[in-house]
């Protein structure tokens, strides 16, 4: 693709397009929207979009094709599902469950968009990690640990695509005020008044700044950006 292109016909893959963050990038970004979800009736407001279950091999299959049959020129591993659990209330179906949405889940599209992105020599992946997957969260290692694995996977992949011309970069989001960011609150044990005193800018991240941060690593200004952990939390991994 040449670099005038950038940002304007591009076709963009976004996961859990269907509410919160995933559906704030979708519709604010630029270009082809390919939207995947699980609530159909969320995704109907995209021209295209694939209803899809992360943890299902059989969905994951279908969205292999898809993503072949649709030339995905950008990205954004934005699907993902949290845990609250102390480490001895696990059982071994959650783990695998999380593990499969969280980190195998991105792997695999990965897979299937790169041939597309390297026989262009251009493309832009970018996986929407969690501050929990830097700092460690206590009760909910299971989560951090699958966006820890995120973390390590991307950079990883940084280095094998650097020469295709595909960047691949993660956002960290801390507490950000969507239905799964409050979820997350009710599920543990602080109130919302207890988390913000532990955030130094003392609010939460808004979807529209993890948007943001999305559209310029897709950016032509952003081609030297590439295996980077981008922490965007209000403060939260500096400490308090």
């Amino acid at each position: 693709m040449d670099e005038s292109e950038v940002n304007r016909n591009m076709n963009i893959l976004i996961t859990g397009a269907s509410k919160g963050i995933g559906e704030n990038i979708s519709t604010n970004l630029e270009g082809n929207i390919f939207a995947v979800g699980r609530n159909e009736d969320n995704l109907k407001k995209y021209s295209n979009y694939l209803v899809c279950d992360l943890a299902k091999k059989a969905d994951l299959d279908n969205l292999g094709q898809y993503i072949q049959d649709n030339k995905i020129d950008v990205v954004v591993n934005n699907a993902g599902e949290y845990i609250y659990n102390p480490v001895d209330k696990m059982d071994y179906e959650s783990m695998e469950h999380l593990l499969r949405v969280n980190l195998m889940a991105p792997m695999f599209i990965i897979s299937q968009a790169v041939p597309y992105m390297k026989s262009q020599a251009w493309g832009r992946i970018v996986n929407i990690g969690s501050i929990s997957g830097v700092m460690g969260e206590a009760n909910a290692s299971l989560y951090s640990g699958s966006k820890s694995g995120l973390i390590g996977m991307s950079k990883a992949m940084a280095l094998e695509l650097a020469q295709d011309n595909i960047t691949v970069n993660v956002i960290n989001p801390g507490w950000v005020e969507t239905e799964l960011g409050l979820k997350s609150i009710e599920d543990g044990e602080f109130s919302k008044e207890e988390v913000l005193d532990c955030i130094p800018q003392k609010r939460f991240v808004q979807p529209i700044e993890v948007t943001n941060m999305v559209k310029y690593l897709i950016s032509k200004e952003a081609k030297g950006v590439t295996g980077q952990s981008i922490n965007l939390c209000a403060g939260l991994s500096v400490g308090f």
